[in-house]
């Protein structure tokens, strides 16, 4: 049903993606630098999750939470990085429409979850800075498991919620979705009813999503500068910003790229913008995340060597 009437509505059973470009001599260079993104990625964020699995060293809820981030990582980047890879080699990049829905659903769910873990994290930082003494009976395994188990339970709700609303309204005009995965703006543009709804639902849930976790994290930090500000040892400060300077970094950029997505005006050119910074989210920064933890963390850098000696 590619093109057609305008305001003909057409049972839709599959779409095209646009891709991330349409020059032809671009397709394998590009395919080749998102190859080996994407297997760094899966290798990275696995290899994150068995250290801190097994290694007996990295049993706190530090690494508890950074294993679920590089699960997250590496869930998200696969929902969406095979299918941009084989859009480069193929002529007409097609997704059915149960796809479509099910690749939506698990990026929502698991862009959201990541939202929560890195704030959770951020709250565990501030707890062993501001409370060492408390650290262990606050932060206790029953206290992790909830903090990660409510955003995933959250995320679910909130991605299937989204996903019905867009998926039982009606396409028309054209299936090209103007993107290399099934993201809801592109696919909302394409819907031919009224979408007041749907939209004022998406701009809610991810204004709360976003500045709920972010409002957690700036209090968390706010308090652990000032805590480290207080101490009386220039040791005590070095060690504590080295202790927070990993996931600082990875807050930075990651919540950094998505006010920039999502604050940005609407213009012509706000799809294609939308789109290079989508590549950075889904592709780039869960292949950074472990790397900037294992080169900047001396307990993992310690953990990795002790692993291949093994």
């Amino acid at each position: 049903m590619e093109g057609g009437n305008e305001t003909a509505v057409t049972k839709v059973t599959e779409f095209i993606f646009m891709g991330v470009t349409e020059r032809p001599e671009l397709r394998v260079p590009l395919f080749l630098v998102f190859l080996f993104i994407y297997s760094v990625t899966v290798v990275a964020n696995l290899g994150m999750t068995i250290l801190t699995k097994i290694d007996s060293h990295l049993q706190t809820p530090m690494y508890f939470f950074l294993r679920h981030l590089s699960l997250i990582d590496l869930g998200y980047s696969t929902a969406i990085g095979p299918k941009m890879l084989i859009g480069f080699v193929v002529d007409k990049n097609v997704i059915s429409y149960i796809e479509c829905a099910i690749q939506l659903f698990f990026f929502v769910t698991l862009i959201i979850s990541e939202l929560f873990v890195l704030s959770a994290m951020a709250y565990d930082r501030y707890v062993a800075i501001c409370n060492p003494l408390l650290y262990t009976v606050i932060m206790s395994e029953r206290v992790c498991w909830i903090l990660v188990v409510i955003p995933y339970l959250y995320s679910t709700f909130v991605s299937l919620l989204i996903a019905v609303k867009i998926f039982n309204s009606s396409f028309c005009s054209s299936n090209v979705i103007r993107h290399f995965y099934c993201e809801s703006l592109p696919l909302l543009s394409m819907i031919c009813s009224n979408t007041s709804d749907i939209q004022l639902i998406i701009l809610t849930l991810s204004a709360f999503n976003l500045f709920s976790s972010l409002l957690v994290v700036l209090v968390s930090y706010i308090f652990i500068l000032v805590a480290i500000v207080r101490m009386n040892t220039a040791e005590g400060r070095r060690k504590d910003f080295s202790t927070c300077g990993s996931h600082f970094i990875v807050l930075v950029v990651f919540y950094g790229t998505l006010i920039f997505m999502y604050l940005q005006p609407k213009s012509s050119h706000s799809f294609d913008t939308g789109k290079m910074a989508s590549i950075f989210y889904t592709l780039v920064i869960p292949m950074l995340n472990p790397l900037i933890y294992s080169l900047r963390n001396t307990e993992v850098k310690a953990a990795l060597k002790r692993g291949l000696r093994k």
